[in-house]
């Protein structure tokens, strides 16, 4: 069993105060220190950067631990291994021998082996006559106990600065799918703004990033790109407020009469304007249907109000006619919900929700803009409704409303089809109006 005396190494190899130290240091293991050996050397495996070991040396240590006979490093246990180079190469899958002797001075500089040379350099072991390991010389594994703890904390901070290295990654990997979008979006809704010296920063901080960097220069990127994405949401939201303000002003102060749709089969063909069909689809209705042949629009209340129109919906100026609100609602449910308090009592209600569902469905500030320019804040808004109601069989519902707008510049559009084939499909829900 090792006696815990001094030992110098054989031949030329010089000794050392290291050697001293370690040799000190396995001295002070406490009789019942134990540690699983294999626990220790995944810890080994992870503090390896701070340890200044390399693979290779992991894997001649590996092949060591692999000849201690026990699963728990004890002293009492013995703590000193003894195969010939031959027998450590062929546990690991060959390794030269010239090899293997320089991983072994590399472990015993680190502090993590150390030598307990034979008087003529030889590795082995004497037996007593009950055949217990009386003394033994080769590579004593007591640095590795003695160390476990110290082991154990390298391997934690190991992992947790690779953890903390990982999440700015992610969070780095964020920022700049942010600043790519919101910079797209920017440029596709023409915001004012330098938006390309923008987007030449942004390049500029990815591109200065070393292949290899330290967390340092990672946690530098990271602040960076955070204050320029700031930088372009401040931007955005200065526009948004002013659009809002803008388009607010606008509703109140105007009342244009007008509209349009894209690809009408993504709706039904009832939305068609179709010259002197509503006559005849106006007779025997419930109260909500449209008359358009007398040009007589029926409540849900039962009140009726006469509007001249000429057939489809379309006033005698030509413009869009603004159908009642009772009406649009009965036909177009579903936008009730996204009035404010889930009820609509009035028209700035329902501009209100038109511009939430806007937003959700994905159409441009600048379609609907246009919309409510050519058709009215009223009707672009009725509209707004009516493909929320169908919008299950519309595949763009920005670009459906852009195709409305234009046509009803043409005078091509009317609301009253799109309405009445609403009211048919909707008739039996009996939702009332908030």
């Amino acid at each position: 069993m090792e006696t815990g005396s001094v030992t110098t190494p054989f031949g030329r190899r010089s000794m050392t105060l290291g050697m001293l130290a370690n040799q000190a240091m396995a001295g002070e293991i406490k009789p019942d220190q134990s540690v699983d050996k294999w626990k220790l050397f995944r810890a080994l495996c992870e503090a390896k950067p701070l340890l200044g070991i390399g693979d290779r040396a992991l894997a001649v240590l590996n092949a060591l631990l692999s000849f201690y006979p026990k699963n728990e490093l004890a002293q009492e246990n013995g703590l000193i291994v003894f195969p010939s180079n031959i027998q450590l190469s062929l546990r690991t899958h060959g390794m030269a021998e010239q090899t293997i002797r320089r991983h072994l001075a590399a472990l015993v500089e680190a502090g993590l082996l150390m030598r307990k040379d034979s008087p003529n350099g030889k590795r082995y072991v004497r037996r007593d006559r009950a055949g217990e390991v009386d003394e033994a010389f080769g590579f004593s594994l007591a640095p590795l106990l003695a160390r476990a703890e110290e082991i154990e904390q390298l391997a934690a901070e190991v992992m947790a600065e690779r953890l903390h290295v990982q999440r700015l990654r992610e969070r780095i990997t964020l920022c700049r799918r942010d600043i790519a979008k919101l910079i797209e979006a920017a440029v596709e809704e023409e915001v004012p703004g330098d938006w390309q010296g923008l987007y030449r920063e942004f390049r500029d901080l990815i591109e200065g990033l070393p292949r290899s960097p330290t967390t340092a220069q990672l946690e530098l990127l990271l602040d960076e790109l955070t204050a320029l994405r700031t930088d372009i949401l401040n931007q955005l939201e200065i526009r948004i407020k002013s659009t809002k303000q803008r388009g607010n002003a606008d509703y109140i102060e105007r009342h244009i009469q007008n509209s349009n749709p894209e690809s009408t089969s993504e709706l039904e063909p009832g939305f068609e304007t179709k010259q002197g069909a509503m006559a005849e689809q106006g007779k025997g209705r419930d109260a909500g249907t449209l008359e358009e042949g007398r040009g007589v629009v029926a409540h849900p209340s039962g009140q009726e109000e006469q509007q001249s129109r000429l057939p489809g919906g379309r006033s005698d100026d030509g413009g869009l006619k603004s159908f009642p609100l009772g009406l649009v609602l009965q036909a177009c449910p579903e936008i009730l919900a996204y009035g404010p308090g889930g009820a609509i009592r009035n028209w700035r209600d329902l501009m209100a929700a038109a511009v939430i569902v806007r937003s959700m469905l994905g159409v441009s500030p600048s379609a609907y803009e246009e919309a409510s320019t050519v058709m009215g804040p009223e009707n672009a808004a009725t509209v707004m409704a009516c493909i929320l109601e169908r919008g299950g069989h519309i595949n763009s519902a920005g670009g459906y409303l852009r195709g409305l707008t234009r046509r009803s510049e043409k005078g091509e559009f009317a609301i009253g089809p799109m309405l009445m084939a609403l009211l048919r499909a909707n008739a039996p829900a009996g939702r009332k109006v908030g």
